[in-house]
């Protein structure tokens, strides 16, 4: 055993309540509704005139991740950052997270460590709280969970179900990045897993493969949006691909929607590396998902404002008849399908390879 590995200490250590006082004890609370955090049965929380927003997201080891090219602290990051999306998402600011973990006897004190210290950036960077959570055991690899808390005023609530017909849609930052740094990431750990000797350079891959591991929120939009006076009509963060959420919103609205591949936002380093992949760079914006963008719709008195906004995009408008169509270069009119990433289907085609080397332990 080398000396490095000498240091590193077993979870069952400290056991359960020793690990959340290990992993918890530096916390600092930083909103006015937090009346009690972390250290009771529950968290005391205080709101006045606002909406309550709570949202809950898993991932899991093997599905959603994979801990030979996730970092831990990455990944603790981006759990609690994931999660922020989805109150932004509604126009709503986040106060308080808690996270629940299932690891197994493979992980140390110093790898939990790890992870949490990703958390804890998150929420300091974000100004959430971390009020809570549970740990336990697992028999196979990382669970995780977090639920956030947040609020919105009344008049500011946005939904999915508010769009309407002529409503513009807009689109915060460039899609597909995140898509093109996992198929970066996967390749080198094919080439690892038949040279163990390979070192990867991902330097020329810098943003793409950490709009993959370290994405952010973009609670800026939001501030934006409250800064500029527009509520949007609409609004979804995209989680599972462009086509995905297009189809949310206008599902959920009754209406449908034109959405113009020349207008949707594709960095140049998504586009010189999905060539790479021979891959069109709008499939990775379409349907890649993992972006944590926010797509939302405004009504057409607030086209002034935003027009000439760096960073957003206006990419199609709101139809009076239902369905979702993409209208090309071409002017071709194509229906977008619902083609994001399916957690349980990749599960399944986990499962149904022949030689499955997928590691879930």
């Amino acid at each position: 055993m080398s000396e490095e590995n000498k240091k590193l200490r077993p979870v069952s250590e400290l056991g359960e309540f020793g690990l959340i006082k290990f992993l918890t004890n530096d916390i600092q609370i930083r909103n006015a509704t937090t009346i009690l955090g972390i250290g009771d049965d529950a968290a005391v929380l205080e709101y006045k005139d606002k909406q309550i927003l709570a949202g809950t997201d898993m991932m899991t080891e093997g599905v959603h991740f994979d801990l030979t090219y996730m970092p831990l602290k990455h990944l603790g990051y981006k759990l609690a950052v994931v999660n922020f999306s989805d109150i932004y998402a509604m126009n709503g600011m986040v106060e308080q997270l808690l996270v629940n973990i299932g690891v197994s006897n493979r992980f140390t004190l110093e790898a939990l460590d790890e992870f949490y210290t990703g958390v804890k950036l998150a929420a300091e960077r974000y100004g959430v709280d971390i009020v809570g959570g549970d740990t336990v055991s697992s028999q196979k690899g990382m669970i995780l969970s977090a639920t956030v808390i947040g609020s919105v005023d009344k008049e500011k609530l946005v939904k999915r179900s508010g769009a309407k017909p002529n409503d513009l849609m807009v689109v915060s930052g460039d899609l597909g990045a995140a898509y093109l740094g996992l198929q970066i990431l996967r390749r080198e750990q094919e080439v690892f897993l038949v040279n163990p000797n390979h070192q990867p350079d991902l330097t020329p891959y810098a943003y793409l493969v950490e709009r993959q591991l370290k994405p952010e929120a973009r609670k800026d939009v939001v501030e934006w949006l409250a800064k500029n006076e527009i509520v949007p009509t609409s609004m979804i963060d995209i989680s599972d691909g462009l086509s995905s959420e297009v189809i949310h919103i206008t599902e959920a609205s009754g209406y449908g929607a034109y959405i113009y591949e020349d207008k949707i936002p594709v960095h140049p380093e998504t586009e010189a590396v999905a060539k790479e992949f021979n891959l069109n760079p709008l499939i990775a914006a379409l349907n890649g998902g993992e972006d944590y963008e926010l797509l939302f719709t405004i009504d057409q008195k607030d086209y002034e404002k935003i027009k000439n906004v760096p960073g957003f995009s206006i990419i199609g408008h709101i139809t009076e008849d239902e369905g979702a169509y993409l209208i090309t270069g071409l002017n071709e009119k194509l229906e977008l399908k619902a083609q994001g990433w399916n957690a349980f289907l990749e599960r399944k085609k986990a499962k149904d390879k022949p030689d499955d080397t997928s590691k879930t332990s």
